[in-house]
């Protein structure tokens, strides 16, 4: 038992010891951080200037809806000029705005309009470095340590996402909300450092055809779409979003997605929350608990699935993902304690991270350099998409208690576990 939690432990370790992965880790790390930072800073700002929630939502509409809309140019551009220099030059542009931003409410010049327009232009930004940040990690490692290096990466953005709301709240409570945009400035000037010091891994060029720099090896998969003679950047769009719908094991990781997005985004907000205070007769504390074990078991499950050495067969996994959470909705529609709404939580957690390792190393292993960018826009447009859709339902659905939304979500879940079992394709990815 000691030597496999020493070799798991050390497997977990090894692309830490690489120096570009490291600055990945950081550079991540601390862009996740800084969103966190805007976040409550946009909030916090935007309610001391109008004292209404209503333009506290049309900032961050401002700043949500050129995020999810050139989330696919954004994707196309990463794949052409590399997603290292994309991620490095968004990091210096969203710390330019911030610091702008924080100079003009230092001044006291700062208007609504201008917090508007702060927040669209950081969302337009936001939406080149997200599929870089995606697509960038086999650049910088060697395939069979995609695994161990996704677990790191996912542990310390669940971690950011936890403190960077914490800390920017305390930094504007014990100070003012314009030196936290300062505060996010800096966050993202040196993570824009830390991305220019990653150096890619050396690859050999493919015999017949040029190959960008740190592009993964693609096992046995069909080649990315050749770039025709003045390729657009509309026609770059449009081969990536060919190139996802044509593979039925892409196809299939784009509906899975959609679907625990769509069981995601509505049942863990409005459902855990409607969960807490009518069927536990709890409060608050019991809403940060349920948040808390899930985001707890993701943490595990990343970290389990990062140590494993094997390889599972990936489609299966999905397709048990699906019948995991579809069992864990149904339960949560049942429960009428807080232990096991707690319990059931967790275990949903762990399914998930335990999954979204091997899922998104999949994804980088297979799929050519030069089109993986676009490929993880796509899906990331999709669940842009998927969201807002999913809250809307369940808002609705929890009118009359959580069973019908807890129960719809099961549902769903169930029909996409047995579609996956039906593809033999699918069954045999790994």
């Amino acid at each position: 038992m000691a030597t496999t939690l020493a070799d798991a432990g050390s497997r977990l370790r090894a692309p830490a010891r690489l120096p570009s992965f490291r600055l990945l880790w950081l550079g991540q790390s601390l862009s996740l951080l800084g969103d966190g930072f805007s976040y409550i800073a946009f909030a916090w700002i935007t309610l001391g200037l109008t004292g209404s929630t209503l333009a506290l939502g049309y900032v961050l509409a401002f700043q949500a809806v050129p995020r999810a809309l050139l989330t696919l140019v954004g994707g196309s551009l990463s794949d052409k000029w590399s997603s290292r220099t994309l991620m490095k030059f968004s990091s210096w542009a969203r710390a330019a705005l911030m610091a702008a931003v924080g100079l003009a409410g230092t001044g006291g010049a700062l208007t609504f309009w201008m917090l508007c327009c702060a927040a669209a232009a950081f969302g337009a930004v936001d939406a080149f470095f997200q599929p870089a940040r995606a697509s960038i990690l086999p650049s910088v490692v060697d395939k069979e340590l995609l695994a161990p290096a996704n677990a790191l990466l996912t542990v310390a953005a669940k971690v950011a996402a936890v403190l960077g709301p914490a800390v920017g709240g305390m930094v504007v409570a014990f100070s003012d909300a314009s030196i936290a945009f300062l505060v996010d400035a800096v966050c993202f000037a040196v993570c824009g450092l830390c991305v220019a010091g990653i150096r890619p891994l050396a690859r050999p060029a493919a015999p017949e055809q040029e190959q960008e720099p740190g592009a993964p090896q693609a096992e046995g998969e069909r080649p990315a779409p050749a770039p025709a003679a003045g390729d657009s950047l509309a026609a770059r769009m449009r081969a990536g979003l060919r190139y996802a719908l044509e593979d039925p094991r892409i196809r299939t990781i784009l509906v899975v997605d959609a679907a625990v997005t769509f069981c995601q985004s509505g049942p863990f907000t409005v459902g855990f929350a409607t969960l807490a205070k009518v069927d536990l007769h709890g409060g608050s504390t019991t809403l940060g608990l349920l948040n808390g074990a899930l985001a707890g078991g993701a943490m595990l499950g990343t970290l389990v699935g990062g140590s494993l050495s094997s390889r599972p067969r990936v489609g299966l996994l999905i397709a048990a993902l699906a019948g995991w959470l579809a069992v864990g909705t149904a339960a949560l529609a049942l429960v009428g304690n807080t232990g096991a709404a707690l319990a059931t939580v967790l275990a949903m957690g762990f399914g998930m991270g335990f999954q979204g390792v091997f899922g998104l190393s999949w994804i980088q292993r297979n799929i050519p350099g030069s089109v993986l960018s676009r490929v993880i826009a796509v899906d990331m447009v999709i669940g842009y998409a998927v969201a807002p859709l999913s809250l809307i339902a369940c808002g609705a659905l929890a009118g009359s208690g959580t069973g019908p939304m807890f129960a719809l979500s099961a549902v769903i879940l169930a029909v996409t576990a047995l579609g996956i079992l039906g593809s033999r394709t699918v069954r045999e990815m790994r």
